[in-house]
């Protein structure tokens, strides 16, 4: 019954985010300067090609027709028909999305393992070197533009060094892994295909580790100040007294209560993935829907820009379900409270 009090609201609210998020994205497509009848028909298109592409498109209606349309269309899970690929946005994205999902994991992955060993280490040698230590690498992390980073990361490992892929999701002369779930590790692994696995693990580092170093350091500065917090509590100090091993008192009672805090830190840094991807995507030419967006928005490709917000909006909405839900597991005394 409590986690139902929970997802009910959740799932409203997922109504009134997709639709506001619906009209607004609409509302500014259709003020962005450009004509995408245009774009498809070309400059050199005479007038009767261009209201002829119009008319296809439905450009040539009022926008209330046009909204309603779109409203009417969402409602039935029809994210409409990208402007430049011609088929369905809601296609598109299930090609696109594996790519970004499995990007997106690696690197929460790495930023998890790294970081919190890392937090836990600089509040446990407080003011020592391997706090100064973390905490550069948390400021640098925080601070530095992924764009940039990714683009240092190209210049030092691939232009200089040749020893990692700048591009792509595998290697040219490497066949694709037949397509099971869209995730290339898993794939290459169903099929028995090492050459692909391997390749894909050597694409992954560059991008992976960007994404990863942005998220590094907000989760280690929030461990590190959790953790803190926590050995200067009153059972910290009772467990000590009673001649409890360090190893048992970090780990399995500072650890553990520090941790709640950073739950909801950890949920928005797998949605902020989304978005960040669209840079290192774009930067690393990862067949994404980082890629997928920026060339949908170069091209005012309209319902696969909208597409993807909605989509986006909808993954938002999930994720704070999930860490919701997560957090009260977490905490007895939410729990109790529902």
């Amino acid at each position: 019954m409590t986690i139902m009090r929970i997802i009910i609201p959740r799932f409203v609210m997922l109504f009134f985010v997709v639709f506001g998020v619906a009209v607004i994205t609409f509302i500014i497509s259709h003020l962005i300067p450009g004509d995408p009848a245009r774009m498809i028909a070309g400059d050199r298109a005479s007038a009767e090609t261009l209201m002829s592409v119009r008319r296809d498109l439905g450009l040539d209606r009022p926008v209330w027709d046009q909204f309603a349309i779109y409203v009417s269309n969402l409602l039935h899970g029809d994210l409409g028909t990208s402007l430049r690929t011609r088929r369905s946005v809601a296609g598109d994205i299930a090609t696109f999305l594996p790519a970004t999902m499995e990007l997106g994991a690696i690197s929460l992955i790495l930023s998890i393992v790294i970081g919190i060993p890392l937090g836990v280490a600089s509040a446990i040698y407080k003011d020592g070197p391997i706090d100064q230590v973390a905490r550069t690498i948390s400021v640098c992390g925080i601070s530095m533009p992924v764009f940039w980073f990714a683009l240092v990361l190209v210049l030092l490992f691939y232009a200089k060094l040749h020893i990692l892929p700048g591009s792509g999701r595998i290697d040219m002369g490497i066949a694709l892994p037949t397509r099971i779930t869209g995730f290339f590790l898993i794939d290459s692994l169903l099929e028995g295909r090492m050459d692909a696995f391997w390749s894909s693990v050597r694409h992954l580092i560059l991008p992976s580790a960007v994404l990863a170093f942005a998220n590094l350091g907000v989760i280690t500065r929030q461990i590190r100040a959790s953790m803190l917090d926590v050995l200067q509590e009153d059972y910290i100090r009772t467990a000590r007294a009673s001649g409890l091993r360090r190893r048992v008192i970090i780990f399995n009672h500072a650890l553990r209560n520090a941790l709640i805090p950073s739950i909801t830190l950890l949920g928005l840094a797998l949605g902020d993935l989304l978005y960040g991807a669209v840079l290192t995507e774009t930067v690393f030419a990862w067949p994404g829907m980082g890629t997928y967006v920026v060339t949908s928005i170069q091209t005012l490709d309209f319902p696969a820009i909208m597409g993807f917000t909605v989509v986006a909006s909808i993954g938002y909405v999930l994720i704070n379900l999930i860490v919701d839900i997560a957090y009260m597991f977490a905490d007895p005394q939410i729990r109790e409270i529902g």
